[in-house]
């Protein structure tokens, strides 16, 4: 009977640590009661916007593009925009570029239309791009002492490109005058991802309405970088810095709408790579929204998300004065850890609580460490030993308590039958033994609950790790995603549309790791779950939710899983003596065992529920 408790608690420590796997999948989920709230406020948004248009509220339409060589059209261009018609219209276009990073920002609005990461490409090998054909958007909307409604990005904008100490600075003016204008300033250095940028006006403050709001609006649709959308999707995020350095997300499965107060900085997360918008000052509020473009995993859809961020802002004396940094690279630890006075390295996944904190301070600088010196997939397989070895002695503890149950399983069992017809008493004279004895009946469970931490560290761990990405391992094309070896013809629900080999190597390793301990004399019970079928339902799991996911995760726990094993054997046939644990047990049971206020305290309700019991029969 006790073998029978013994493998119940050793399978519930599994089902616990996948427990937490499913519960990884699912917890951005939305719930019902959030789905009506999304909708609820959907339509509350969707009766504001009506009630906007029929108040004849301004509505901002999309850039049209001038025909530069028309007179009449510039005529009627400069006329719209009144003052702002002193900078003549160009399309051309300024390129700030380093070793890392090239910006080409365009003369109509002065913004970025092309963002290229010079030393990364796609999984088929076309360059990363951030920004491109127009799926970015940045720009200013205010309103004139005359009455126009104006949008920056249907301003031109003059530029002028300089050096200062090897950084390149680029200001590009709508001029009101030759001394009075609107300014964006970018200055790019020769070795870096960030970007400064700098909006500013001069003598404008009799041509800008100050009792009117000015709003910036900056949207982007994130470009598909990856080879599974839906894998790349779920990472993809809008992440920001708010209330005095609290870090929050929008919903990565739905769309989303929050409005926040102090915002330090915007993330655009696409995956691998980020575009961030940090500020000096504070946004003293921002509307932020992220709508979900991915429904199934597409061989040709091109992006992800689409992300909006609304920010009013003040002007100062009459002027706009704002300094600003624009970020455009990988979302790597190494890299965003330069600008920790912007807490840039707060906007990468690590998981939350203890696990993130795992993560970022052990599993991310020790692969750091051993990827130095290490092939990449070599490194896991290092990371996996010395993590194994370091849960060694809590695997030798769970072994060492299962062994002193087996040794008092002839005591338990006489128990069971002396008492079969009173389980009160039963539990009680059980406790009593284990107490003597020395021995913790969950101790199965033990092991698992102290893993869990380390599991979602690493769950986290191997799909964020920029260290991973394009890294080839064996089979491995890349280690940050999934190993297929075959492409099916269609797509099984859950699965995909390919076999991955990393999971099936895990789950049979697991398999076999749970028949050792197990799956003898596998109890099945009226009432109970099928244990045999929990026994198979890990492996499973492994093997259909791993599918798509990194496999350098899949790596991770088929050598955890084989050395495991391994331990295992050799605790069993080279370290636990079950003699000399009878001998230890037996000395245990004849010293005076003093309760503590725990036992004591259920020892003294368990007597008392017996003897209401005994009354009751009376």
């Amino acid at each position: 009977m006790e073998e029978k408790k013994l493998d119940i608690n050793s399978i519930i420590g599994f089902v616990l640590i996948f427990g937490i796997l499913i519960f990884m999948f699912w917890q951005n989920q939305p719930t019902p009661e959030e789905l009506e709230a999304q909708k609820a406020k959907q339509e509350q948004l969707q009766a504001a916007k009506k009630a906007e248009e029929a108040a004849g509220e301004f509505k901002i339409a999309e850039p049209k593009e001038i025909n530069l060589q028309d007179s009449t059209a510039i005529a009627n261009y400069k006329s719209a925009i009144g003052a702002f018609g002193f900078t003549a219209p160009s399309n051309e276009t300024t390129i700030l570029e380093n070793d890392l990073v090239y910006l080409e920002i365009s003369n109509k609005g002065g913004q970025i239309i092309e963002a290229k990461m010079k030393e990364f490409v796609t999984y088929d090998s076309i360059p990363v791009y951030l920004v491109k054909d127009g799926n970015a958007n940045f720009g200013l909307t205010f309103t004139t002492t005359d009455n126009r409604l104006l949008n920056t990005n249907d301003l031109y904008f003059e530029p002028t490109l300089t050096t200062v100490a090897d950084n390149q600075v680029l200001s590009m003016k709508a001029k009101v005058a030759s001394d009075k204008f609107l300014e964006y300033r970018y200055e790019m250095k020769s070795d870096e991802y960030l970007v400064g940028f700098t909006v500013r006006s001069q003598g404008l403050n009799q041509v800008i309405n100050n009792t009117n709001p000015i709003k910036l609006d900056w949207n982007l649709k994130a470009i598909r970088h990856s080879k599974s959308i839906q894998y790349e999707n779920r990472y993809t995020r809008l992440t920001y810095n708010h209330d005095d350095g609290k870090i929050s997300k929008l919903s990565e499965g739905s769309e989303d709408e929050e409005l926040e107060k102090d915002v330090k900085w915007l993330s655009y997360r696409q995956h691998f790579f980020s575009s961030i918008l940090t500020t000096d000052e504070a946004f003293e509020s921002a509307k932020l929204n992220s709508i979900n473009l991915v429904e199934d995993d597409s061989k040709t859809q091109g992006y992800t998300k689409e992300f909006a961020a609304e920010v009013p802002l003040k002007l100062k004396g009459g002027e706009l004065a704002y300094n600003f940094n624009w970020f455009y690279g990988p979302t790597d630890v190494k890299v965003l850890a330069q600008y920790k006075e912007l807490g840039l390295e707060d906007s990468i996944p690590f998981g939350w609580g203890i696990f993130g904190w795992i993560n970022r301070y052990i599993f991310t600088p020790l692969y750091a460490l051993l990827s130095s010196f290490l092939p990449f997939g070599i490194a896991i397989v290092v990371m996996t030993i010395l993590v194994r070895l370091l849960m060694s002695p809590v695997t030798y503890k769970s072994y060492l308590s299962q062994a002193k149950m087996k040794v008092l399983k002839p005591e338990i069992t006489e128990l069971n039958e002396k008492f079969k017809d009173n389980a009160m008493k039963k539990q009680q004279e059980t406790m009593k033994l284990y107490n003597k004895a020395g021995v913790s009946p969950m101790s199965g469970c033990v092991p698992a609950l102290l893993q869990m931490p380390i599991f979602y560290a690493l769950f986290m761990f191997f799909p964020t790790s920029f260290a991973l990405r394009q890294k080839s391992f064996l089979w491995a094309e890349d280690l940050s995603s999934y190993d297929a070896i075959a492409q099916l013809p269609f797509t099984i629900p859950f699965y995909g549309d390919h076999i991955s080999l990393f999971p099936i190597l895990a789950s049979v390793a697991i398999f076999f790791y749970m028949m050792m301990t197990t799956g003898q004399n596998m109890p099945t019970q009226p009432g109970m779950p099928n244990m045999k079928f929990i026994l198979y339902l890990s492996p499973l799991m492994m093997l259909v939710f791993f599918n798509n996911y990194a496999s350098g995760l899949s790596l991770y726990y088929f050598v955890s899983n084989l050395i495991t094993i391994f331990i295992m054997l050799a605790i069993k046939n080279f370290i636990l003596d079950e003699d000399k644990i009878h001998a230890q047990i037996q000395e245990n049971k004849k010293k005076p065992k003093k309760e503590n206020k725990f036992q004591r305290k259920m020892r003294e309700m368990m007597e008392q529920a017996e003897e209401q019991k005994k009354l009751g029969k009376k």
